[in-house]
């Protein structure tokens, strides 16, 4: 399956992308290649085979909240580290 330059131009546009004439070449390129194996990809049959949301095993563990009794040295050193404004500690933005 092949991408017209024409097509690699539109989707540039819409990236809001400056390509130059090698970029546009190369990109056309490798989508279409990219384009070609999803083509192939749709060939393969997959009546029988169970949907999965992620494949690596990996399942999520919760568990209870525990509260824990800091060192009254940690606990002030930690308050220092911001203000108390509404018996709540204000902290800097982290963005």
């Amino acid at each position: 399956m092949s991408i017209t330059r024409k097509e690699i131009e539109h989707i540039a546009e819409l990236a809001r992308l400056e390509l130059s004439e090698e970029e546009k070449d190369r990109f056309s390129r490798q989508l279409g290649s990219i384009l070609e194996y999803i083509s192939q990809l749709n060939e393969v049959d997959t009546k029988n085979v169970e949907g999965a949301a992620q494949v690596s095993g990996l399942v999520d563990v919760w568990r209870p909240d525990e509260v824990k009794e800091w060192d009254k040295r940690e606990v002030e050193n930690a308050l220092r580290q911001g203000e108390l404004e509404g018996g709540q500690l204000k902290v800097k933005r982290v963005l």
